[in-house]
């Protein structure tokens, strides 16, 4: 971090003296939350959810982020940056409960920090399933520097339309920098996820996109890319959370839920691609998703888990999930 180029804003600012790039933190151990989570895809966190460390700031500065209060760049954070053996008790003691899966959200900008923290676990002979989950604006040098350490992959993959990637997360070049990041994950973790004999994921690739109201073109455009680029046979996650943070309010088109219909339109293509690997969401879950971090346990007031497995139903039929299926081997 003496020269950052962690993520796709190259800074080149001097973290480890102190300089402060896009994501304004120094090179600290900045996080915002320790916490259990039980509100990701059921392979992820399972009966008794997993281990999620949420950093502070973020490399994209989503304007409808549900996580507001711990991502702006702007944010004044408590008490500097946090102790690394008191994060790496908490998270000891999460794992301590029979927690098998670590989740690391928002890492791109903290890997240094993430990567000791990893190593720290294994000289103390844990060994949990590593998942990185991030906004996909990825350096695919950083990803490299990755592999070995990560099992799971869990990035968005946002914009293909790269004037609502500027309009609505300052970062115009989003479509081509995913795009190069999603096919460094592809290489390293293939097409089919590996579960376990519960059907939790041990190693994998499960790509997240989260449709906005009066995008459907960019949804379609996402998913198209994704079938054509990677494989319609890879692990798909397609959201239908969105609800409007007070930012975004007034927007003429992001002050407003999704609709049923924009939805279903996204789904159709969904299936007209012939995904067949991985979840969707019931629009209602937009409800479930909205966690508060000035609280030690940030989701206490999930209403649960939203994403549900299931077999493929019908084009007819609303709500329609996919089947996450499992494999002991690895297929590229």
């Amino acid at each position: 971090m003496q020269h950052c180029q962690l993520c796709p804003r190259g800074c080149g600012v001097n973290r480890l003296a102190g300089q402060r790039g896009y994501c304004g933190l120094d090179g600290g151990l900045h996080i915002a939350a320790i916490t259990r989570h039980r509100g990701e895809e059921p392979v992820l966190s399972g009966p008794d959810g997993m281990c999620n460390v949420f950093f502070s700031h973020c490399n994209l500065q989503c304007v409808y982020c549900q996580n507001s209060q711990i991502s702006r760049n702007n944010t004044e954070l408590p008490g500097g940056p946090l102790d690394f053996n008191a994060a790496l008790e908490r998270i000891m003691r999460l794992l301590d409960t029979g927690i098998e899966r670590l989740g690391f959200v928002s890492p791109t900008h903290m890997v240094p920090q993430m990567a000791a923290l990893v190593e720290a676990l294994w000289q103390r002979g844990r060994h949990p399933v590593i998942v990185y989950n991030s906004g996909g604006y990825e350096s695919v040098a950083t990803l490299r520097l990755l592999e070995g350490l990560v099992d799971v992959y869990l990035p968005d993959c946002k914009y293909m339309d790269a004037g609502l990637a500027r309009a609505c997360s300052g970062a115009a070049d989003y479509p081509e920098k995913a795009a190069a990041a999603l096919r460094e994950m592809y290489r390293q973790m293939g097409r089919v996820v590996q579960l376990d004999e519960q059907g939790l994921i041990r190693r994998g690739l499960i790509v997240r996109h989260l449709v906005l109201p009066g995008q459907t073109a960019n949804s379609v455009a996402v998913l198209r890319f994704l079938a054509r680029e990677l494989s319609p046979g890879l692990s798909l996650s397609l959201m239908a959370q969105y609800c409007p943070n007070a930012s975004v309010r007034q927007h003429p088109q992001l002050g407003r839920r999704l609709l049923a219909s924009e939805y279903q339109s996204v789904l159709a293509e969904m299936e007209r691609l012939g995904f067949v690997a991985g979840f969707a969401q019931e629009l209602a879950s937009a409800e479930n998703y909205w966690p508060d971090f000035s609280r030690d346990e940030p989701f206490d007031s999930e209403a649960g888990q939203a994403l549900r497995s299931s077999s493929p139903k019908p084009p007819s039929q609303s709500g329609r999930l996919v089947t996450l299926e499992s494999s002991t081997t690895k297929n590229t």
